[in-house]
């Protein structure tokens, strides 16, 4: 089914309210009479019926001795907030509890999660794989080859959603805000609704949800709404019988979100402490928030692990051409990273370009899941499972480092204050459109949190590295982008194998500014399906 075909279905079953008043010379004389002012609707006022959720106790030990007690009560139907970034803060104790009640007694789950189990198993590949899962609202499917079946299939429906957009959707949930305007994901399949939610033999049987826009100081925003769930089950390193929780590093992404935008949460702890244990300033996520208290006894689960490897990036020997080509681009990258900024860097290639500065050049690297001052990967010895990147790399922090939740980190992103984000691209058009993250025909990883990272291209300034070709020789550097578009109009700067373009994303033009080593300007315009200007006097030479 074409996207045009059920937008319109979607779009045609539109409810129409009547709001209606009486004459104002009634209600002046009504209100004078009463002392008071006010207004009725012909509209009526429903409210959902909560019947069947796990209900709060307040009082008594919030300490279970049973994992499978401390689950016992949740329902089907629930909508369940998984933690965790990858499997980084997943709650694998209370998973497993949540498999062995089976699929007859806990099914048709709606699980929130950045990404719903792993390639690798481990987080909610579990209850995905036993089928207790019927949606999921996520924003990475990565390699997950039974989740990806489940979705073709039809047997799970996917909400793909971006990663910044879901920390606030519960952010606002946990805080009483029923919806927001967010500038990601504007111009996108997911402002249209073309991201189809179920799917059956390539036919869409479930569209996605088009947004409402508003216009503020002549920007277009999306409008979301507020995700609250019943349950929220997370895991922390440290938590006293209150309730508060002291977490590690990265295992905090997801978790003081869903642990505030949950009707009851339960949180898995590596150390069960007295109250007082933990000092008032060392708690994350203070014990109102939390209801019940269970045991970890499942052991972490590393999912990437990374080493570093003390060698010269720039020797060459015995590297392949691809490799060689990536250490072009991620140095001549390492050149839009100056003194004092703060930068993201998406996974890839873009996490090279740190390996080509200058000793002496104090760069802060941003990682949206929750890092600012990302060091290098570790030595064996440096290794934490609760210290990963966005690609859930192992990595470790440098002096001076913070950790925080997601919220705090697309904040710190959409609101512009990062300097520079470099990402990696499909396609790049001329006008600076970006599509980085979907192939129609075939399934798609999901975009993470790239559409928040383009989302602010006038303060953020948005570096692209890449091939100057794909593995068929097609340009990737086109007139306008034919792939769906992570963001409009956000590239400045295109680094390339071949060569460096600087974009005018208000003109929509190109311009050639620099040429890798042997290479000319009639290679570039032969691989180019964009036109482009060259820059007065010539284009200079890429720093190799």
């Amino acid at each position: 089914m074409e996207a045009t075909t059920y937008l319109s279905s979607v779009l045609s079953c539109s409810i129409r309210v009547q709001l209606r008043t009486a004459p104002r010379a009634a209600w002046q004389a009504r209100d004078q009479i009463s002392g008071r002012r006010g207004f009725k609707s012909s509209a009526p006022s429903y409210r959902e019926a909560t019947s069947g959720k796990s209900a709060r106790k307040r009082g008594g030990s919030k300490v279970f001795d049973s994992v499978d007690e401390a689950v016992a009560d949740i329902k089907s139907g629930s909508i369940v907030l998984s933690a965790g970034f990858g499997l980084c803060g997943t709650a694998e104790t209370i998973i497993d509890a949540l498999v062995r009640r089976g699929p007859d007694s806990l099914n048709d789950i709606t699980a929130v999660s950045n990404n719903a189990g792993t390639a690798i198993g481990g987080g909610l590949s579990p209850m995905i794989e036993a089928g207790q899962v019927s949606r999921a609202i996520c924003s990475f499917l990565g390699n997950n080859k039974a989740l990806e079946k489940k979705y073709l299939t039809g047997k799970i429906a996917i909400e793909l959603t971006p990663q910044g957009t879901i920390a606030e959707k519960l952010r606002c949930g946990g805080a009483g805000i029923p919806a927001f305007f967010t500038p990601t994901g504007v111009n996108t399949f997911i402002q249209s609704g073309q991201i189809p939610v179920r799917l059956k033999d390539g036919i869409v049987i479930e569209p996605g949800k088009p947004r409402e826009t508003r216009i503020f100081d002549g920007r277009i925003y999306n409008m979301e709404t507020a995700i609250k769930g019943d349950v929220a089950i997370l895991r922390a390193h440290t938590v006293d019988e209150a309730g508060n929780i002291k977490f590690r590093y990265t295992t905090k992404s997801f978790a003081p979100l869903m642990a505030k935008a949950a009707a009851i949460t339960i949180v898995e702890a590596e150390n069960i402490v007295p109250i007082g244990t933990i000092a008032p300033d060392d708690i994350d996520v203070p014990g109102v928030f939390v209801d019940r208290i269970v045991k970890a006894t499942k052991d972490k689960i590393l999912e990437v692990k990374v080493l570093r490897q003390d060698t010269d990036p720039s020797a060459t020997p015995d590297k392949s051409p691809a490799a060689v080509r990536r250490d072009r681009i991620a140095k001549r990258a390492a050149k839009e990273l100056q003194e004092g900024f703060y930068v993201n860097l998406g996974v890839g290639m873009p996490t090279l370009a740190p390996s080509f500065l200058p000793a002496d050049r104090n760069v802060w690297i941003q990682s949206e899941n929750g890092i600012l001052g990302m060091g290098p990967y570790p030595t064996e010895e440096e290794v934490d499972a609760d210290i990963i990147n966005a690609g859930k790399e192992t990595v470790t922090l440098v002096k001076g480092a913070s950790t925080f939740d997601s919220s705090e980190s697309f904040g710190m992103i959409r609101g512009g204050h990062i300097d520079v984000s470099i990402l990696g691209a499909l396609q790049v058009g001329a006008n600076g459109d970006l599509a980085n993250y979907m192939i129609p025909g075939k399934v798609f990883k999901g975009m993470g949190g790239a559409m928040d990272l383009v989302s602010n291209p006038d303060a953020t300034k948005i570096v692209v590295t890449t091939d100057h070709t794909d593995k068929y020789g097609v340009s990737k550097i086109v007139q306008h982008c034919t792939l769906p578009l992570t963001g409009a109009r956000c590239v400045s700067t295109i680094i390339t194998d071949l060569c460096v373009f600087e974009v005018d994303r208000v003109k929509g033009e190109l311009t050639l500014t620099e040429l890798a080593d042997g290479v000319t300007e009639e290679e570039v315009k032969k691989k180019t399906e964009a036109k482009f200007n060259v820059i007065e006097g010539g284009p200079g030479r890429m720093e190799m």
